[in-house]
């Protein structure tokens, strides 16, 4: 059957899954199989973790590149950019006031990138074994893109940058500006 109609960009973008996506899966499968079990979006404190180890008090998430502001693979929208900046500035926020909640009730909170897990799924798992040792387990620094401005007359942007767990620590960077994943 031919569609008559191309999907408008607000159809195309509800299509996107927020749960259970390839990354997801992978990062999952490769916990299974080696032996580690977990409940899924299970519910701490307001919060839905994508994996979560209920006895060693570890919650995952598999950030989005897109949606996160990964620093590697952003792409600042061409159209409604105002919308997509309150949109991934929200966004940050959310996972910056959650990583904290999470911490200040005795959670561990490991967030993964989905490159990081597409990549490479073995990795991605011993980092969350890291965090379910017993020995202290200190995660990795998480820098956020949230603001993105364009420069006038060339190519480049300007990237404002925050760290997830310390909204104090802020960076700047120029890139050329990206049509695609770098």
């Amino acid at each position: 059957m031919t569609r008559l109609h191309p999907l408008t960009r607000s159809q195309q973008m509800s299509r996107i899954a927020g749960r259970h996506t390839r990354p997801e899966r992978l990062l999952r499968s490769e916990l299974w199989r080696s032996g580690l079990r977990y409940r899924l979006h299970y519910q701490i404190v307001g919060v839905r973790p994508d994996i979560v180890f209920v006895g060693p008090r570890v919650a995952v998430f598999v950030d989005g590149c897109f949606w996160h502001g990964c620093p590697d693979h952003y792409v600042r929208p061409r159209s409604n950019t105002e919308f997509w900046s309150q949109k991934l500035r929200t966004n940050v926020e959310r996972d910056a006031r959650q990583t904290t909640e999470l911490e200040a009730c005795g959670w561990r909170v490991c967030r993964l990138w989905e490159h990081e897990v597409v990549q490479d799924p073995c990795a991605a798992a011993a980092e969350v074994e890291r965090a379910l040792g017993s020995e202290p387990w200190m995660p990795r620094q998480q820098w956020r893109v949230v603001s993105v401005v364009p420069s006038d007359g060339d190519d480049t942007e300007t990237w404002l940058l925050l760290d997830l767990r310390h909204r104090e620590l802020e960076r700047v960077e120029t890139h050329k500006r990206s049509l695609g994943a770098r």
